[in-house]
């Protein structure tokens, strides 16, 4: 599948975003402290910033709000509608804590629940795709809300450190959620590297009692958009590389970094600037592995044009 910027902004971005408010609606940093402030900010920003990137891979964005419509029998649709319902809670989490420097932990902890909810619809948006076998798993949704709390619970390590908070609870299950997203990621990319196809030219075609099918010339002698959104192509030897990169800047180097802060690390500037830069390297692991995602899956339509 082509690996749109768009969508690889919008599943990471909003991932943090509903993994920071949720983590902020468990109550586990001071609500009158500045950084925590800030932080329920960012988690609103990062949030709107992932929908509205969404937009950018739609061919009339204008027409976005027509996909609400749809909730009874479309993920998409159910994501959307949950992306708002949520907002009105988390909006009203950070008044609480922003305006009056105060935690409720009845809308905290709704908000948390509809943040799950909500990172659950994004994931199997993907997941209900079975013209797409290596998405067609119960492991996509688990590993987009383990991402999701993993990256919840080191962007709050990063702000309990600004604010000389809980940073050893929280640095310890941002470290454990690490682990556990990426060991269910190697999972799930076992699973597609060993998974036999289900459909193929002969099961495609319908002509497998015959014998072996070959393409013998392609439905279009032109680039169109099934090829360019569906036949995506990545070198293995390429994939592979790209992995390990994922792998060791966003499982390796946060796990190391939030270990030895737990470790050794004190409430001062420089252990701030430690979490944040596990923080960052978290990102750029999340970047590289979304799109590995999408430049990976083959759809099934690729059948039809030699894929």
């Amino acid at each position: 599948m082509h690996p749109a910027f768009s969508i690889i902004l919008f599943t990471t971005l909003s991932g943090l975003g509903y993994g920071l408010a949720a983590v902020l609606g468990l109550g586990l940093l001071d609500p009158s402290a500045m950084a925590t402030k800030i932080a329920h900010v960012l988690a609103l920003l990062l949030i709107a910033g992932g929908l509205m990137s969404s937009t950018l891979h739609l061919g009339n964005p204008q027409r976005a709000w027509r996909a609400l419509s749809q909730w009874r029998s479309s993920w998409l649709s159910r994501e959307g509608v949950m992306a708002i319902v949520s907002f009105l809670p988390l909006l009203y989490s950070a008044w609480l804590s922003v305006v009056e420097g105060r935690y409720s932990a009845l809308w905290g902890l709704i908000g948390t629940a509809l943040c799950v909810v909500t990172v659950y619809c994004t994931a199997m948006i993907y997941a209900s795709l079975k013209s797409v076998q290596a998405w067609h798993t119960r492991l996509t949704p688990l590993c987009y809300l383990l991402f999701a709390a993993a990256g919840g619970f080191i962007l709050a390590s990063f702000f309990a450190f600004a604010a000389s908070g809980q940073t050893v609870l929280l640095s310890l299950l941002a470290v454990l959620f690490i682990i556990g997203a990426w060991i269910a990621k190697t999972r799930w990319r076992m699973r597609m590297r060993m998974m036999v196809p289900l459909s193929t030219p002969e099961t495609a075609t319908g002509l497998g009692n015959i014998g072996h099918v070959r393409l013998l010339e392609r439905p279009h002698v032109t680039e169109n958009y099934l090829t360019n959104e569906m036949g995506f192509k990545v070198a293995r030897k390429h994939a592979e590389k790209l992995w390990r990169i994922a792998l060791i800047t966003g499982g390796i180097v946060p796990v190391i970094l939030l270990a030895a802060l737990v470790l050794f690390g004190t409430d001062d500037g420089f252990s701030t600037f430690v979490a944040g830069s596990a923080v960052l390297s978290f990102y750029v692991g999340m970047l590289v592995e979304r799109w590995l995602f999408f430049a990976e899956a083959r759809h099934a339509v690729m059948n039809y044009y030699g894929g």
